[in-house]
């Protein structure tokens, strides 16, 4: 595990993308945590605020372990990323489902939280550097396919995980088996990207063959190097706004379409309000691979323009309009979650743009503190204020007005950061020569 498996001579690079997929698809399983929430709620009388802890903690702690553990994910190779991604977050769903059948919430957050969670970030960074290399002429497809993967998660985990919830029954019990067997399913799934990874050959960088990674070439910053630039923080402000706009609605996605239409002649019943997660998972997963494809062709900076502006157009949208029209709810909706999705899958290709290829998953694992931060926001913001507005009396569509507002802001702060990413001054740039050295230490390390 500790050096990375090497493809074989004609070996395709079209094999590396299902190899993410398997383990992006399971991790995505934290874009579902919202069907949990009314039955841990339930069970354990906790509110709005309370029950969003692991998921918090988890994307806490996703950002916190990507940022420490990228170099490590850089040097070891996407194989032992993988294999340490599915050790933590199946062990996170085991000790969750302990916590769960004992009635003690902190062994939940401890699990689902702060062990899975760092499944989640080594997770999350471990096919990206392998990816850009392999796919050097398509990175925002390449890394979309991959990031597609964890927005699609929730796709499969939401309707699953309330089938389970019904089969096994919403209390203590039910709830700690159907965590049982998360943790237990996903742990052989994950298995299959851990035996199917492999990095491209050192020869092959060179090849003019259609089907083989091309070389190196342009500007190449060192992670240590990049943190010290104004680029990288405008984009950690660009992830964290855009971010922090789709996991409000994400996280309380199932409550949320509950309350709008809580007072109307169709109110939205549990299994509907899980379908409606489950839709938009799967905007954030086409977001992911539509929008990122079509950042190869327009530009990054111009696809967050669209990102951040159409972003507050849509939450405008659904604070005046919102409680009147349940089609306008959902598209609006949708389309926020496919931006908020397109901004994970753009955002590796963003830093290859600026960054260049030669530390880029450690880069990448570093910008996602932002992810953490927004982790932390998001929620706060939508369930501290709805927990507020409910003890004042209001409900429904009142519930999430101001909350909504202040998300419009955010997206506009995102707008402007993004207007001032410019390109990396050359002070930061490694000489070609360095880069090499470099490059043949590390092979010599892994051998």
């Amino acid at each position: 595990m500790s050096s990375p498996p090497v493809a074989p001579p004609g070996w395709s690079r079209w094999l590396v993308p299902p190899a993410a997929l398997s383990v992006h698809l399971s991790i995505g399983q934290a874009y579902a945590w919202s069907v949990f929430k009314p039955h841990l709620e339930s069970a354990l009388h906790l509110d709005g605020t309370k029950s969003a802890l692991p998921f918090q903690l988890a994307i806490v702690m996703l950002g916190l372990s990507a940022a420490f553990g990228g170099t490590l994910v850089e040097r070891n190779g996407p194989r032992w990323a993988m294999t340490v991604a599915l050790v933590c977050f199946s062990s996170g769903f085991l000790i969750a489902a302990l916590g769960a059948g004992t009635r003690q919430y902190w062994l939940i957050v401890l699990g689902y939280g702060f062990v899975g969670g760092i499944g989640l970030g080594i997770g999350y960074i471990s096919p990206v550097s392998t990816l850009i290399k392999w796919f050097p002429d398509r990175p925002g497809m390449a890394t979309g396919i991959a990031i597609m993967g964890f927005g699609g998660g929730a796709l499969i985990a939401s309707p699953w995980s309330a089938q389970m919830l019904t089969s096994f029954g919403g209390d203590n019990d039910g709830i700690a088996l159907a965590f049982l067997v998360h943790g237990l399913s996903y742990a052989v799934f994950m298995t299959l990207g851990v035996l199917l990874v492999r990095v491209p050959r050192t020869e092959d960088r060179g090849s003019t063959a259609p089907d083989a990674p091309g070389p190196a070439s342009g500007v190449q910053v060192s992670a240590r190097s990049a943190v010290r630039t104004p680029q990288f923080w405008c984009l950690w402000i660009v992830l964290c706004m855009n971010v922090t706009a789709g996991i409000g609605i994400l996280e309380k996605a199932a409550p949320m379409i509950t309350d709008f239409f809580a007072g109307s002649s169709a109110p939205v019943s549990a299994s509907a309000a899980a379908g409606f997660v489950a839709l938009l998972s799967a905007a954030n997963m086409a977001g992911r691979i539509g929008w990122s494809s079509a950042s190869d062709l327009v530009g990054r900076k111009n696809i967050y323009r669209l990102y951040l502006g159409a972003g507050a157009l849509m939450y405008l949208l659904i604070a005046l309009f919102g409680d009147a029209s349940k089609p306008l709810f959902v598209v609006c909706a949708l389309v926020i979650l496919s931006f908020y999705g397109g901004g994970f899958a753009t955002v590796p290709a963003y830093l290859k743009d600026l960054f260049g290829t030669y530390q880029v998953g450690a880069i990448h694992g570093r910008l996602l503190t932002a992810w953490s931060t927004a982790g932390v926001l998001g929620p706060l913001i939508v369930n501290w204020i709805a927990d507020h507005q409910t003890g004042a009396g209001k409900h429904g569509a009142a519930l999430y007005t101001l909350s909504f507002g202040i998300m419009i802001g955010l997206l506009v702060v995102g707008f402007v950061a993004n207007e001032l990413v410019r390109p990396v001054h050359a002070r930061h740039h490694i000489p070609a020569p360095r880069e090499a050295v470099d490059a043949d230490a590390q092979r010599q390390q892994s051998a």
